[in-house]
C-alpha cells in the first residue's frame, strides 16, 4: 500500500494572515511517514487534503492504483468514499455514546468494507481488546483518561479498516507518561496493519520516536525529506539545521580538503577544526559547520587544548532533568552533565570540542 500525491492550494488572505499556498509531492509507503515543521506551515491542510476535507486547486492523490483525486480529470471523492481513517487532535469521539457506540457508528458509516454484521461485531470486540478497551467500553467519553480517549479515538479510525491513517498531532496535551504509551500502540498498530500512516507534528522527540520516513515542512514547502536517519543526520543547509532545533551551526570557510585521506579543514571564529572529506566543495568555500548540540563536549580553559576546539564565551546557564544546558556566545549551545557543570562552574569562557565524524558542512541557502 502507498499513497502518491501531488497538492497545490492556494488561500487567499484572512485577517491578519496573508495570503498561503501549499504546494508539495508526498510519497508514503506503508509504515510511518511524518510531516514535521512549524505551526503555519501547512501539515495539517495537507492531511486535509489526503482525507478529502479540503479540495486541492490542482494535483493528484493516489492510494495504490484508486485516484482519490484529479484536478485534470474532475475527479474528487468524498471524506467516507477514501477509507482513510483520521485521527484529530481532539480525539472528537462523540460525548453522548459509549466508546462502543462510537465504534459501532464508525464501522456503520464506513461503505464497501468488509465489517458488516456479524463481522462488524467481531471486528468491534477485537479492537475493544487489542486497545485495552473492553472493560471500559460501555463507559463515555467524559470518563475516560487521556490516554484511554488516544487508544479509543485510533480503534474507531480503525474500525472501517482505512487504507491509510492520518494523524494530526495526535500526542498534543498528553504527558510523557501517556506519550510513551501511545507510541508503543501506534507501532503496534504499525506493525499489524502495513499501511500508510501519515502523521503531523511539531516535535522533534516525536520525529525520532516514530518516523521510518520525514518531510521537513515550512512555508507550505518540503525543504527536504527522505528517510528519518538520513534526515537527521547530515543536513543539507544550514537552514534546514537550524529548523530541526536540535543542529549548532557555526559560520566556516574550507582551508584544506584531502580525498586519499578522507579529511578535510575548516577554519571557525579563527580556530581549526578537521573534519571528514567534503565532496562537491572547493577550497576557500565559505558555508556553515553544523552539529549536533548533543555530539559536543565542554572543557574548562585550564584544561589542555586538544583538536577540534573553539573558544566561547559563556552568556547563561539553565537546569535541566538530565543536566545543565549552557547558552554560548553565536547562538551556541551545549547540554552537559552537573559533574561537568561543576568543573565549569564560574567560567566565564570555555572549550568546545566537536569530533570531526560528527561534523557535517553545509551551504548558506
Amino acid at each position: 500500500m502507498s499513497i502518491h500525491a501531488r497538492l497545490i492550494k492556494r488561500l487567499p488572505p484572512h485577517n491578519d494572515l496573508g495570503a498561503f499556498e501549499l504546494n508539495v509531492e508526498l510519497a508514503a509507503e506503508a509504515g510511518i511517514t511524518v510531516l514535521f515543521g512549524a505551526s503555519g506551515s501547512g501539515k495539517t491542510l495537507t492531511l486535509n487534503c489526503l482525507s478529502g476535507f479540503v479540495r486541492p486547486d490542482e494535483g493528484r492523490i493516489q492510494v495504490d492504483q484508486d485516484v482519490y483525486f484529479d484536478a485534470s480529470e474532475g475527479i474528487h471523492r468524498k471524506p467516507q468514499q477514501r477509507r482513510c481513517g483520521y485521527i484529530f487532535q481532539d480525539h472528537v469521539l462523540f460525548p453522548h455514546k459509549t466508546i462502543r457506540d462510537n465504534l459501532r457508528f464508525a464501522a456503520a458509516a464506513a461503505r464497501g468494507t468488509r465489517t458488516h454484521g456479524l463481522d462488524r461485531h467481531r471486528r468491534i470486540n477485537e479492537l475493544l481488546q487489542v486497545f485495552e478497551l473492553s472493560d471500559m467500553a460501555e463507559r463515555r467519553p467524559s470518563q475516560l483518561s487521556g490516554g484511554q480517549k488516544q487508544r479509543a479515538a485510533i480503534a474507531r479510525a480503525l474500525v472501517a479498516e482505512p487504507r491509510v491513517l492520518l494523524l494530526d498531532e495526535p500526542t498534543r496535551g498528553l504527558d510523557a507518561r501517556l506519550r510513551q504509551s501511545f507510541y508503543e500502540v501506534l507501532r503496534t498498530t504499525k506493525a499489524r496493519l502495513q499501511i500508510p500512516m501519515v502523521l503531523v507534528t511539531h516535535d522533534l522527540e516525536e520525529c525520532f520516536a516514530l518516523a521510518d520516513a520525514v518531510y521537513l515542512m515550512e512555508s507550505g514547502r518540503f525543504v527536504e525529506s527522505g528517510p528519518a536517519d538520513a534526515v537527521f543526520r547530515r543536513p543539507k543547509t544550514a537552514a534546514i539545521a537550524r529548523l530541526l532545533g536540535i543542529y549548532n551551526v557555526l559560520p566556516a570557510e574550507i582551508e584544506a580538503l584531502d580525498p586519499q585521506r578522507d579529511t578535510s579543514r575548516l577554519k571557525v571564529f579563527g580556530f581549526h577544526v578537521e573534519g571528514t572529506y567534503l565532496p562537491g566543495h572547493l577550497l576557500g568555500d565559505y558555508g556553515f559547520l553544523c552539529i549536533r548540540e548533543s555530539d559536543t563536549k565542554v572543557f574548562p580553559l585550564h584544561t589542555r587544548p586538544i583538536s577540534n576546539q573553539v573558544e566561547l564565551r559563556v552568556l547563561s546557564s539553565t537546569p535541566l532533568p538530565a543536566g545543565v544546558r549552557l547558552q554560548l556566545e553565536h547562538g551556541i549551545a551545549a547540554v552537559v552533565s552537573e559533574a561537568e557543570y561543576a568543573a565549569l562552574k564560574g567560567s566565564e569562557r570555555v572549550r568546545m570540542e566537536m569530533p570531526a565524524s560528527r561534523i557535517s558542512f553545509a551551504g548558506r541557502a
